[in-house]
């Protein structure tokens, strides 16, 4: 029964960073969350898998922030709003024949976009072990 678990946790684990992926080129999904998730999904099921990720090249540093400090950079923050901002602003003007379609990305960008400022931006003075650079993290 554990085994079963543990491969239910591992295929979720997966499911979660495929979803994260895809996020990374449709702003409907953020990456970070779903990657966050499945650090912890594999933190339980797979220590294999949970270094794979956060000695990530591209998401590792985020998810270490995130699993020590539980915060992510202000840059990292503006990036993704502004990500939002432009990618909404060209689906809605797209879609000009289709108000109801509107609508929902303005609620949807909204929605992202608060959920985003809810996140703790991370002090100035944050380092993580093991970056390339030893600098201070906006």
């Amino acid at each position: 029964m554990e085994r079963l678990k543990n491969a239910s946790l591992i295929i979720f684990g997966w499911f979660f960073v495929i979803v994260g992926v895809i996020g990374i080129f449709l702003p409907l999904l953020p990456t970070t969350p779903f990657m966050i998730l499945a650090l912890g999904i594999f933190a339980k099921s797979s220590p294999k898998f949970h270094d794979m990720l956060i000695n990530n090249r591209w998401i590792g540093d985020d998810l270490k922030r995130w699993k020590k400090f539980k915060c992510i950079k202000t840059k990292t923050k503006l990036r993704a709003v502004s990500l939002i901002i432009v990618t909404f602003t060209i689906s809605i003007l797209i879609l000009m024949s289709k108000p109801y379609l509107q609508v929902m990305l303005v609620v949807i960008a909204i929605i992202l976009i608060a959920v985003l400022s809810q996140v703790t931006p991370c002090k100035p003075k944050i380092v993580i072990e093991g970056t390339k650079k030893n600098e201070p993290k906006a």
